[in-house]
């Protein structure tokens, strides 16, 4: 009997595609004893957008979240997704921050590291899964899934043998734009079951409509896991729901084992929480919508909104629908990388610029730049001359492991946030969002000394020592 296992994902991707990582610890502490019951493989409850959400939007400490749902968990295992060497930042960090980080992480209560690259540059999460591993971690190793010219099975069946090879103790395949057909999802998983041996995980997004017919596909093609949100975070722009999955594959030799009553019981929770976000104007019901663009543009439904608000800013929403168009010909400028965080801002900012001041490449982000110096990594295809020149000029390319060139930071973060030092997560914390971090830092120190939070940002407030 083939017994498929879920990783529940409302307690992360569930809410980051759906409320913008909004939900509060307080929110889901409540419900956990009676998931732990349920039989999931895993609660993907952390990493992604959480951290940076908890401290931005929040005032929560990230850490204290984990500690928290680790205490009410006895017997389902807590998973978390790490952007490679960008961690959960949106750049390359140093090996000694990498290194702490999952060394904290698993510390503090995780169990399984989901690690990706978005260019599948396996350079940058080499360090990563060799540290999960090294400090007794479940190391997931992932390969971003898309379209173009150059991604195919015999590609990804290539990246899938190096990620085994590497010491990964399980495959899972990232298709955050919901862009894998279900026909595609049973030849990629077929194809892979023949070339390595260490489980595989399908993570989709309902975005275009097809996920849950990929999953089944995938399910009869082998797969091991497969990634589901409960039914009140579930669908639109986030994963299958739960329960209808569960159901399908009930009384089959696919059958989940997991308990409808108390999937009843999660949900009737949850709704309560997405019936508060309706109200606030958090949710937009509009996410719930099969978007078909999704096949011809690609982009995910995080960088559909952040798209919105750039066009806002720039009093250019009319021009929406050209920066769709735009986005497929920067991701070919740029050697048909993912869109996934952080290339899909990547693209999306250049297609705005290129857009908005009606010439392509007459202003150029930061970003872009350091992107095509070889940065990030190695896209699939190399960029052209033509493009490479228009945007660094002369500028060499690094062709090294980006991480490389990066010295040791750990020991002057600690140093530059002495004064606000309360445990040793707070200077990795620091080291990833360092203007979020103070500030909720100084928040914290406030809310110690009974302070007025109001009066924070006053460069002239003195703490007792």
């Amino acid at each position: 009997m083939t017994k498929i296992k879920i990783t529940e994902t409302v307690l992360r991707d569930g809410h980051q595609s759906l409320i913008a990582t909004r939900m509060k610890t307080e929110e889901m502490l409540p419900i956990l004893e009676i998931m732990d019951e349920v039989g999931y493989h895993s609660l993907e409850m952390w990493g992604g957008a959480t951290f940076d959400s908890c401290l931005r939007f929040l005032n929560e400490d990230p850490w204290d979240r984990l500690r928290k749902i680790k205490t009410k968990l006895k017997k389902t295992k807590l998973q978390m997704l790490l952007r490679g060497q960008n961690i959960l930042g949106y750049k390359n960090y140093p090996d000694d921050v990498l290194v702490e980080f999952i060394k904290r992480s698993l510390a503090n209560g995780i169990d399984i590291i989901r690690i990706f690259d978005a260019l599948n540059d396996l350079r940058n999460i080499e360090k990563a899964i060799e540290i999960t591993k090294k400090y007794g971690g479940h190391a997931q190793g992932s390969i971003v899934y898309t379209i173009s010219p150059v991604h195919n099975i015999e590609l990804y069946v290539s990246l899938a043998k190096k990620i085994e090879n590497m010491g990964a103790d399980s495959l899972c395949i990232k298709d955050m734009s919901g862009l894998i057909t279900p026909y595609m999802a049973y030849s990629l998983v077929k194809e892979l079951k023949k070339n390595i041996n260490i489980p595989i995980q399908l993570h989709s997004h309902y975005t275009s409509g097809m996920a849950s017919m990929a999953y089944l596909k995938a399910i009869e093609a082998g797969v091991d896991m497969i990634d589901t949100a409960i039914s009140p975070f579930g669908l639109g722009t986030s994963q299958p729901a739960t329960e209808p999955i569960v159901t399908a594959l009930k009384n089959t030799e696919y059958d989940t084992g997991l308990d409808i009553n108390l999937l009843n019981k999660i949900a009737e929770h949850f709704k309560a929480i997405r019936e508060e976000y309706i109200e606030r104007g958090i949710l937009n019901t509009s996410v719930f919508n099969v978007d078909t663009r999704v096949l011809s543009y690609q982009i995910p439904g995080g960088m559909m909104s952040n798209l919105l608000s750039q066009l806002a800013a720039q009093n250019a929403t009319d021009k929406f629908e050209d920066v769709l168009k735009e986005i497929p010909k920067v991701r070919e400028d740029l050697g048909y990388p993912p869109l996934v965080t952080p290339t899909s801002q990547i693209v999306g900012t250049q297609a705005v610029f290129n857009v908005v001041l009606n010439e392509r490449y007459k202003m150029i982000p930061s970003e872009v730049k350091a992107y095509v110096k070889g940065q990030y990594g190695k896209p699939a295809v190399e960029i052209s001359e033509e493009i490479r020149k228009k945007i660094i000029g002369d500028e060499e390319v690094i062709t090294v492991r980006p991480a490389d060139l990066l010295p040791p930071q750990l020991e002057k973060y600690r140093e530059e946030i002495k004064e606000y030092y309360e445990q040793e997560e707070d200077v990795l914390t620091y080291a990833l969002f360092p203007q979020v971090a103070l500030k909720y830092f100084s928040l914290r120190k406030a809310k110690k000394y009974g302070i007025d939070e109001d009066l924070v940002n006053n460069k002239d407030m003195t703490y007792p020592v």
